[in-house]
């Protein structure tokens, strides 16, 4: 049994879950050791059981927990090099591990693919996630869905998924000129609109699970974002998730 769960997902930290009964990782660890612990308590899953942490890039959102929850738990953590040296110093961790976009690095019986994506970071890369026969993606900070991120995507049961804004929100928000044609950039986010027409466009895909992620607080709304995704509702499961708490855990 696969379980996985969205401890944070918005700007203001960012932490996934992916494991099974015997071991985890997590993909990117903005958020602190205490609200990890806190988190994964909540969501009634096991710290020990996590045997290494991945970061996509180097935004504090991403990657501000890294130092201490890795050495704190003796936990091992994987970052391409050009992030590592990009990350704030006192977001750098002794137990770090470098890989090359593109690699896949194995932690037990966990295979976790990289690959290069379009984000405004120094080195940005996504996951994929194969366990148990499962695959499962986190695909968030998205700028465009480029071919990478629809190769790996197709092969998933599951993904976290960024529909971060809704075009007219950011619009018409208060976002500064420059900062709202960063996000509508190939170097910024996929709104919910992207992120459907995304999932629409697979072939032949078994994914049939998807969280809503990293919804902006000031751009979008969870209920406009889960409004956009149902046509999907009859064939998928679609659950949103939190930039102030865990999301559901889904066993896959």
């Amino acid at each position: 049994m696969v379980q996985i769960c969205a401890l944070a997902s918005g700007s203001n930290g960012n932490c996934y879950y992916i494991g099974n009964e015997q071991e985890a990782i997590l993909v990117d660890v903005g958020i602190s050791n205490r609200q990890l612990t806190k988190r994964l308590f909540d969501a009634d899953l096991s710290l020990r059981n996590i045997k290494a942490v991945f970061i996509t890039h180097e935004h504090t959102d991403h990657i501000q927990g890294m130092r201490i929850v890795t050495e704190k738990n003796n936990i091992q953590g994987f970052a391409t090099e050009k992030t590592y040296e990009k990350a704030r110093k006192d977001y750098r961790s002794a137990k770090i591990n470098y890989f090359n976009p593109g690699d896949t690095i194995s932690i037990g019986n966990i295979k976790v693919h990289s690959f290069s994506k379009q984000h405004d970071a120094i080195d940005p890369v996504s996951f994929r996630v194969e366990i148990d026969g499962m695959n499962v993606a986190v695909l968030t900070d998205l700028g465009t869905t480029c071919e990478n991120i629809i190769k790996h995507l197709q092969l998933c049961d599951a993904a976290f998924l960024e529909s971060n804004y809704e075009h007219d929100i950011l619009l018409s928000g208060r976002y500064p000129a420059f900062l709202k044609q960063r996000v509508l950039s190939d170097n910024g986010h996929l709104s919910n609109t992207q992120a459907f027409d995304l999932v629409k466009s697979l072939n032949g895909s078994p994914l049939k699970t998807i969280f809503l992620s990293h919804i902006s607080a000031d751009n979008n709304r969870v209920d406009l974002a889960v409004d956009t995704f149902k046509p999907l509702k009859e064939t998928h499961r679609i659950e949103p998730t939190s930039r102030f708490g865990i999301s559901k855990v889904v066993e896959l």
